[in-house]
């Protein structure tokens, strides 16, 4: 009888005290959703250069950016005599051409970092990428190298 009245025991409280979602409760969950706040995050979504039809370019091409780089970028005072290597930027090409949300992701020290961020910020204004036609925000990582 003991073996009986256990789980009937356990079968009672757990309905007692478990939660029920009603239909109307769930439908109400769902419909919480603002509309116009989905459509806003959609118009300022930000896309990889892998998920578009047109990738940004600068002008004249990559070649050009590294040339516009190496033309303004300035050695700084405190760099010792054999520093070499890389330093990765990131940066969001806005639906105008331009550059937002500059930042150094690695950085080789000695105030280049800060450097590369200051060039970067100078950058004239790119084609931008499009999807399906239109003009979208694009996510773009460089590397640059300092020798």
């Amino acid at each position: 009888m003991k073996k009986f009245l256990i789980p009937a025991l356990i079968c009672f409280v757990q309905n007692t005290f478990s939660q029920a979602v009603s239909p109307e409760t769930e439908k109400a969950e769902i419909l919480t959703v603002d509309p116009p706040a989905a459509i806003i995050s959609e118009e300022n979504k930000v896309y990889n250069t892998a998920g578009i039809d047109v990738t940004p370019q600068f002008p004249g091409g990559m070649n050009e950016f590294y040339k516009f780089i190496a033309q303004n970028y300035r050695i700084p005072k405190e760099k010792p005599v054999f520093v070499k290597g890389k330093v990765f930027a990131s940066f969001t090409i806005e639906k105008d051409g331009s550059l937002a949300d500059v930042k150094i992701l690695k950085d080789i020290g000695f105030g280049t970092g800060d450097e590369a961020l200051r060039v970067l910020k100078l950058c004239p204004k790119w084609n931008p990428g499009k999807l399906k036609g239109k003009e979208v925000r694009v996510f773009y990582a460089i590397p640059i190298v300092i020798n």
